[in-house]
């Protein structure tokens, strides 16, 4: 039996052990059902840290990721004419943009050209011009090209467009569509006037088909990388009219678009290509509508038509981005020194399971653009 003092002891252990009870089971309770932390927000908004799944990186920083790249191409024959008292010439006028854009959509690099090319035929429907003449672009020319002289600002054509160029720079596609110009497309802004006087609704016309187009860009790129572009033209093509069949002129023109950083490594680079007939009977008169539009092949995509005769099953849109692909990450002298057939077709096995096509012009047009001004 149990005395007072200890019937008093036990009541207060007892106590105790109540109230340590009481303190501890709100904590256990706190363990077991924790509050959910708040959920990312399906919306983008920034999180105090950068996310590996490719969120925005500051711009002007390093690697690609979140640019593009892109080659617009602006070609007609519209001012081409037929033989009569004096010689019939097949004009082809093509206007060339590249860019790169930011994150945001943005034009952080703009490289403008043209090539300019007429190809002469008599009224006997005799080709006058040599096959295998090459012409150079409006960039190539420089200030031979001849229109400082006549320029109200004194200024060549490449400088004009490169001074559009730099100024479209920063710019989304709805802004370079806003610029201000007349009805022949002249510039009517002041700040623009004073720099750039030649129309510049070609400019405008390829800077969209650029950006619309653009591809993801190599992570490789960077925006302090140049862009370029190189141009090859050829006109082996053409002949003349026969008794049989009309005369043609046609121009086939292989654009490089390249980026490089400073140690002289290709850092992006886009190829396509555009070509422009005209066809003329053996009396020397246009049979063709100069009025077409002629696409590239990059536009054309499949109805190009390659893939079904191609032994890879590749249309040529595919074979030219693999051959990019490829050269990314090589210099200059690597490219060139890429082993081709006489005909110019790859011939390491790495290459020739994507590329089957020639790349002679796409090596000519990378080295042009890689040394371009």
């Amino acid at each position: 039996m149990l005395k007072g003092g200890s019937i008093v002891k036990l009541k207060k252990t007892v106590l105790l052990f109540l109230v340590a009870l009481l303190l501890l089971t709100p904590l256990s309770a706190c363990r077991k059902e924790p509050t959910p932390a708040p959920s990312p927000s399906p919306s983008g908004s920034a999180s105090p840290s950068p996310s590996p799944s490719g969120g925005a990186s500051p711009s002007g920083g390093g690697g690609g990721g979140g640019m593009k790249m892109g080659l617009g191409i602006v070609a007609s024959v519209s001012k081409s004419k037929s033989a009569g008292t004096e010689d019939g010439a097949a004009q082809t006028d093509m206007t060339i943009a590249a860019v790169v854009l930011d994150q945001d959509g943005k034009i952080v690099k703009c490289v403008i050209d043209a090539v300019s090319a007429s190809i002469a035929f008599n009224k006997n429907g005799e080709l006058v011009t040599p096959a295998d003449t090459e012409f150079k672009s409006k960039n190539e020319l420089a200030d031979s090209y001849g229109m400082k002289k006549a320029s109200s600002i004194g200024k060549e054509w490449y400088e004009q467009a490169r001074a559009f160029a730099s100024y479209v720079q920063g710019k989304t596609l709805e802004e370079v569509k806003d610029i201000k110009v007349d009805e022949q497309n002249y510039p009517t802004g002041a700040d623009l006037k004073a720099s750039v006087t030649v129309s510049v609704g070609g400019f405008i016309e390829a800077i969209e088909k650029a950006v619309s187009s653009a591809q993801d860009a190599p992570e490789s790129l960077s925006e302090g990388d140049a862009l370029r572009l190189g141009v090859v033209t050829d006109m082996s093509k053409s002949a003349s009219a026969t008794a049989e069949k009309e005369g043609l002129a046609q121009l086939t023109v292989t654009v490089a678009a390249t980026t490089q950083n400073n140690g002289g490594v290709i850092t992006g680079n886009i190829l396509d290509s555009c070509i422009t007939s005209v066809s003329f009977t053996k009396a020397g008169t246009i049979t063709t509508d100069l009025s077409a539009e002629f696409k590239s092949k990059n536009e054309m995509g499949e109805s190009y038509g390659m893939k079904k005769a191609s032994s890879i099953g590749k249309e040529w849109s595919e074979q030219a981005r693999a051959f990019s692909e490829y050269v990314v990450g090589k210099t200059v002298a690597e490219v060139k020194g890429i082993a081709v057939s006489e005909g110019g077709q790859p011939q390491s096995e790495d290459l020739k399971s994507q590329v089957t096509i020639s790349v002679g012009d796409f090596i000519r047009a990378i080295e042009k653009s890689t040394v371009a001004g």
